[in-house]
This record gives structure tokens, C-alpha cells and sequence, in this order.
């Protein structure tokens, strides 16, 4: 299928989620109401895939507007019908072009290599290759070919259409906070806090002095801290593998960077170059939970309501998520009440009475449904070895948008010092970023326990 047909059939797919928010928002509006909670979950994910079509349908747009305006460009200079070298040169030295729009130089259609690039720049000053890299204006961002350590991508391309890429858990709590971009220039990120507020009082006799009480500040601070990671590869690889290998290794660092960057938001240390995570955090509103196979499903959820309570009865503000391990939802799944009823109910069924709803689809990581009220988030970063008998893990209410984060732009770069001697490059992937969730440390419920090791 062409890129045109695949636009196409992504602009129906599109319609038809429209058309399906729509309804549930038309239905509501007939029944002179508001979306209910498993109505706002489904129109949720509508929203999400439409606004995933349309960045789908950008992209292919884009490239086919590249890729046309490159096919003019090749038209309008090949040489010459009567093969007159003088002639092609002289169309070529006379023609004055302007280009509006070109292809990506390294998208994935594409047959420049970036690191490839950056590596003949190093080492020749190679000025196509530095025409092609400013061009692109890209982000400045040990392998060989032995079968097991990825000479398994030298085979002829008929057999490397697809890789299987390395299983790795995403970025889910990292996209729930609210992220700011880091400011450039600095290593710590200072935060003003009121530590004590200003007073009223009623004013015993008239004419009498008001309460005036002074207003107490301080600051917290977070410092910025460098994920990063690298890899050797042989330069034959990089030149004669028939796929993208930088693609492969690229696409593989920037995934364990994403998920190197939520643990660090869960359970960072506060030492050793690592930010406070939320399950390490001082200050945390603690609920302990020591449910059993039998009373387990009821005791939970009298857990979470009192990890919402706290925030309610600290923070004077709801909490907006609940984040947990994929395993806890799925032991949640397996759990009835006393009639064999499920405790987690699909929200197409039109629960009644449900403590809580699976969503629209049954996602491994990221939204899942809906828990005592709130959206339950899953996230296999949050660690199971917690507890007396390291087998725990954690659930954690919280109101997000109180929980700070700053990030860079991840950079990418290809080295080729001190392997010049053996025909590789050093491929490197990194970025900086702070965390502080210290604003509201009551914003966050933590439940543990006991209860918090059962599994099915």
C-alpha cells in the first residue's frame, strides 16, 4: 500500500472515532446530562487515537510532499534527452532553483545514515555529509558483526524487513506530571515556597490593630542529573548492514532512556547523581494496606479511599490519579465481591454499583480504567521487591500536576576517537533533566503493606 492509500484509510479510521465521540457526547446532550465516568473513559481514548491519526496522517503527509518535491527536483535536473554532457552541464550551471521542500535527510525512508554522517565529519571533514546534517538541522545525538551481538542485521535485506525490538516498559508516570523544558545554563532548579502563610482574625472592638501575621518563605531545590548511554559499532556494520542499523541502536537507547527516566521519577535515591523519587520522598502520605485473599478486594479499596482522603484532608485538593504495577490491576481483575460479581467491571457492560471500571481496551501500561473514581494508570516501573519479604509493590494516589519535572532534548552523537584503530565508532545518547516532587509532598498517597504481594 502507497503512502497516499494508507492516508486515506487513516483519515477514515479518523472519522469513525469522531464520529464515535460524538455520539457519546450527542447522547449525553439528549439526556440533558454530563458524560458519565465510563462514557468520559471512552471518550478519552477516542480523543487519544484521533489525536495519534492525526500525527500519523502529518507525517505521511509530509513525506509525500518531500518525496514529491524531490522527484520534481531529480525531473527538472537530469541530464539531457540527447545524452550532451555539455548540454547537462550548461542546464544545471544556468537553472536557478529554490527549494520549499525537501525529504527528511534521515527519516526512515531515507538512505543517509546520521551517525554515518557525523562520523565522516570527524574524521574527513566530508562537506556532503555536513550539508546533509545541517540540513536536517537533527539534534546532536561493542557491536560487530558476530552472530548474538548483532551480526544477526548483516543478512541481506530479504530477511530484515522487521526486527524484534528489545522489550522495554515506557515512560508512563514521567507523562503524568507536569514537565516544563530545562532552562539552559543551569545545574540546580530553585523553587520559592511559602512555608508559613499570613493570618485574619476578627477584630475584637473597632478602631482596634487587625492580625497581622508576617508571611514565612523558603525554597526547594532539585538538581539536574544526566541519563545517558552508548555503544561501540564496527564501521562495517554501519556501512554494509542493508537496514538502518543507527536506527536500530538509536531507537533502542532512546526506549531504556525513557525508562530509565520514570524509575528515576518512582524511586530515585536523592543520591549518587539521582532525583528524590516519589516512593523515596519525605513527607508522603503514608497508608498501609494488609489485605488477604479473601477480604482483599474490599480492604483495597477502603485503602485507596483513605490514600484520597489524606490528600483531601492535607492538600485541601482532589487527587487526579492512581498509579500501580500492571500485576496489581490484574490481581484486581481476578477479585468478586460475595455474590462471584467481578470487583473491575468493562465499562461497555454499563457497570451497576462497580467499585471499579477496565477501560475501553485492556492497555499493558498507561490508562486501564477507572478505580473509587479515579483513572488508574499502569506502570511496571514501579518496583515488586518492596517489603519485609521484597516481594511488595506500590500504589500511589496522587495529584499529578502538583509534581514538577524539566527535561532537555534528548541529544544523539557519533564518535569515532580511540576506535580509529579498529574501524568503529562510539554511539552516544543523553539528556538532563530535574525532578522535584517536594511542592506538595501531601499531594501523594503511598499504600503498602502486605496485601500489596498477592498476585494471580
Amino acid at each position: 500500500m502507497d503512502k497516499r492509500s494508507l492516508i486515506a484509510d487513516l483519515r477514515v479510521k479518523r472519522a469513525d472515532e469522531r464520529t464515535a465521540a460524538g455520539n457519546l457526547l450527542e447522547h449525553a446532550k439528549r439526556s440533558k446530562r454530563g458524560l458519565t465516568t465510563s462514557e468520559e473513559t471512552r471518550f478519552d481514548a477516542h480523543e487519544s487515537e484521533i489525536r495519534a491519526l492525526n500525527d500519523r496522517i502529518d507525517e505521511l503527509s509530509a513525506q509525500v510532499e518531500a518525496d514529491d518535491a524531490a522527484a520534481d527536483m531529480a525531473k527538472r535536473y537530469a541530464p539531457a534527452p540527447s545524452g550532451n554532457p555539455t548540454e547537462s552541464r550548461n542546464s544545471h550551471m544556468t537553472t536557478s532553483a529554490r527549494i520549499t521542500s525537501e525529504p527528511s535527510t534521515y527519516s526512515r525512508e531515507g538512505r543517509n545514515s546520521y551517525f554515518l554522517d557525523l562520523a565522516r565529519v570527524a574524521q574527513t571533514g566530508d562537506r556532503d555529509a555536513r550539508a546533509r546534517l545541517e540540513r536536517n538541522d537533527a539534534e546532536q545525538r561493542a557491536l560487530n558483526t558476530t552472530n548474538g551481538s548483532g551480526g544477526e542485521f548483516v543478512p541481506p535485506a530479504w530477511v530484515v524487513d522487521e526486527y524484534v525490538r528489545y522489550a522495554r516498559p515506557h515512560r508512563t508516570f514521567a507523562d503524568l506530571v507536569t514537565t516544563n523544558p530545562l532552562p539552559a545554563g543551569v545545574d540546580i532548579v530553585n523553587i520559592p515556597k511559602v512555608s508559613g502563610g499570613t493570618a485574619t482574625a476578627v477584630q475584637s472592638t473597632q478602631n482596634t490593630a487587625v492580625q497581622n501575621t508576617d508571611m514565612t518563605t523558603t525554597s526547594i531545590a532539585s538538581s539536574v542529573f544526566t541519563v545517558a548511554g552508548g555503544q561501540v559499532i564496527s564501521l562495517q556494520m554501519l556501512e554494509q548492514s542493508p537496514i538502518r542499523t543507527d536506527e536500530v541502536i538509536l531507537s533502542d537507547l532512546a526506549a531504556d532512556y525513557a525508562k530509565q527516566l520514570d524509575t528515576l521519577y518512582l524511586t530515585g535515591s536523592g543520591a549518587a547523581g539521582q532525583p528524590t523519587g516519589i516512593l523515596t520522598l519525605a513527607g508522603t502520605n503514608a497508608v498501609t494496606w494488609s489485605g488477604t485473599a479473601l477480604t482483599g478486594a474490599t480492604s483495597l479499596y477502603n485503602a485507596v479511599a483513605s490514600a484520597i482522603s489524606k490528600i483531601w484532608s492535607t492538600r485541601f485538593a482532589a487527587p487526579t490519579a492512581i498509579v500501580m504495577h500492571p500485576r496489581r490491576f490484574a490481581w484486581m481483575l481476578a477479585q468478586v465481591d460475595g455474590t462471584n460479581r467481578p470487583i473491575i467491571v468493562p465499562a461497555q457492560g454499563s457497570a451497576f454499583n462497580a467499585p471499579g471500571l477496565l477501560g475501553p481496551s485492556l492497555n499493558a501500561e498507561g490508562p486501564v480504567g477507572v478505580f473509587a473514581g479515579l483513572p488508574v494508570f499502569l506502570d511496571p516501573n514501579i518496583p515488586t521487591n518492596k517489603g519485609v519479604g521484597s516481594d511488595e509493590d506500590r500504589i500511589v494516589v496522587l495529584k499529578a500536576d502538583d509534581v514538577f519535572a524539566w527535561e532537555g532534548n534528548v541529544k544523539a552523537e557519533a564518535f569515532p576517537q580511540t576506535y580509529a584503530n579498529q574501524l568503529s565508532l562510539f554511539l552516544r545518547l543523553y539528556n538532563y533533566s530535574s525532578f522535584q516532587a517536594a511542592r506538595y509532598p501531601s499531594s501523594i498517597s503511598v499504600i503498602s503493606g502486605t496485601g500489596l504481594n498477592l498476585t494471580v
